[in-house]
């Protein structure tokens, strides 16, 4: 189905709009602490916006309809896993993370463990944070491909030439008031969809009659063991995700950071649900399509033009905007936790300059891994994988130098955050079959929770030789 005028409206006008917000917002942009953390100064909507224009992207709309496609419900557990991690931000970290002056969760493993220790994590969370930009990268193509008829490769290299507008000129400032329109408008639309395609499938009893109530419906339509994992992937690999803490440093005050947080919790899941029907009314009436193009199809055949066109617009900047969001998380770890250490006398607009260079390079090399990767990616499983490794490099040490504050060696702080995640790659190259990341968080506490007992121990027997 090719787009019509009315289509070609909708779509450029919210384009336009969006973008022009970055533009504005970068704008306010004068110092690398407005590029990385918006100075602080960021209400609880705009800290929101932030956390859910990284969350909600690719992976939660068209890889959630992708996935649904195939398995049905285990696709929630993507939105699902992510809404209740910004839960438990918002409750439990939000306040430990706001009484300090860092900028990246590197910064607090480096208090706790010594620089070794931050810079290794630095670059294992890099690592997981980069392999979740190609699946947006390949969502974004899909959207394109399926408006315009390009070539995968020709639409690629558009998606990432718009990732890279849109972060390089807005920081954290163009991410927060950027996500925060598209948020508005991925809700409007993926609700409006999921509702459409609910009505379309008779509601809950036609839904019945079509699909049997497994694997369909259930939440671990894929196998408990891998649905599981798959959650726990993302509670873990937000919680330990440079972007979303980003998120929390830039907001003006504790009230407005754990507001923003709570807000994404109760938002996130609502949107994973509009892409399971539409995946769910695809799969019934055309089961031949290819499932990255459930989404887009759906929405080009059954919404009016013009309000197809923004909707199109709004999925194609969700993958756009997460990608962005993860590739300046990136570029603020390496340019604050490794750069920074490599040439130390960088000027204020010197560092400005390299966050934006490294930006350019990360997309880059995505772009190039996509090409070779070709059109059968697997959306969600490659940002499962991305949680899993950010995951067992910060979750367990992170945690523990916020709770446990100078009761874990510097030692058994740099093994966790450089087994963990070690573990997991491992895990993966070997197709072992105990899901990798059980196995690296596992690694992480025994070596965590192995030292604390040792200092226990010795500081009972410290305690009772001196008596």
């Amino acid at each position: 189905m090719e787009l019509t005028t009315q289509h070609l409206t909708g779509l450029i006008l919210t384009i336009v709009i969006v973008f022009g917000i970055g533009i504005y917002s970068g704008r306010k942009i004068k110092t690398a602490a407005d590029f990385s953390i918006s100075s602080r100064g960021s209400g609880s909507i705009l800290v929101m916006g932030t956390i859910l224009g990284t969350l909600v992207g690719g992976a939660s709309t068209v890889g959630t309809a992708q996935m649904a496609y195939l398995y049905g419900f285990s696709a929630w557990w993507f939105t699902l896993g992510g809404g209740i991690a910004c839960m438990l931000i918002g409750l439990f970290l939000a306040g430990p993370m706001r009484r300090t002056t860092f900028e990246t969760i590197p910064q607090f493993l480096t208090a706790g463990y010594g620089a070794t220790a931050g810079v290794i994590a630095a670059l294992f969370v890099s690592l997981g944070m980069f392999v979740n930009v190609m699946p947006q990268i390949f969502s974004s193509t899909a959207l394109l491909a399926s408006m315009f008829t390009l070539s995968t490769r020709t639409a690629a290299f558009y998606a990432v030439a718009m990732i890279t507008l849109y972060v390089i000129f807005g920081g954290v400032w163009g991410t927060g008031l950027m996500g925060l329109s598209k948020i508005f408008l991925t809700c409007i639309g993926m609700l409006s969809v999921g509702l459409l395609a609910y009505e379309y499938m008779g509601r809950a009893g036609g839904l019945r009659e079509l699909f049997p109530s497994y694997p369909w419906f259930s939440l671990f339509g894929r196998g408990v063991n891998t649905d599981l994992a798959a959650g726990f992937s993302l509670l873990v690999g937000v919680l330990s995700s440079q972007i979303y803490f980003q998120a929390l440093f830039a907001g003006r005050d504790l009230r407005a950071a754990r507001r923003g947080a709570l807000l994404s919790a109760m938002l996130a899941p609502v949107i994973g649900l509009g892409g399971i029907m539409v995946g769910l009314y695809m799969r019934a009436n055309f089961p031949g399509i290819n499932p990255a193009q459930a989404l887009p199809l759906f929405v080009m055949q059954h919404l009016p033009p013009w309000f197809a066109g923004v909707v199109l617009a709004t999925l194609l900047l969700a993958s756009i905007g997460t990608g962005a969001g993860l590739a300046l998380g990136i570029s603020t770890m390496l340019t604050r936790d490794i750069l920074s250490r490599v040439l130390p006398r960088l000027q204020d607009r010197q560092v400005l300059s390299w966050f934006r260079l490294v930006i350019v390079g990360v997309v880059l090399l995505a772009l190039a891994i996509v090409y070779g990767a070709g059109e059968n990616m697997l959306i969600l499983q490659w940002s499962y994988l991305s949680q899993g490794i950010r995951g067992a490099t910060v979750c367990f040490p992170l945690l523990a130098a916020i709770f446990m504050k100078n009761k874990i060696s510097s030692r058994a702080g740099l093994l966790a955050v450089s087994l963990g995640p070690a573990t997991v790659i491992a895990g993966e190259l070997l197709h072992l079959p105990v899901n990798s990341l059980y196995l690296g968080l596992f690694i992480s506490l025994a070596i965590l929770a192995a030292d604390y007992l040792a200092n226990r121990k010795k500081g009972a027997a410290s305690r009772a030789a001196s008596r």
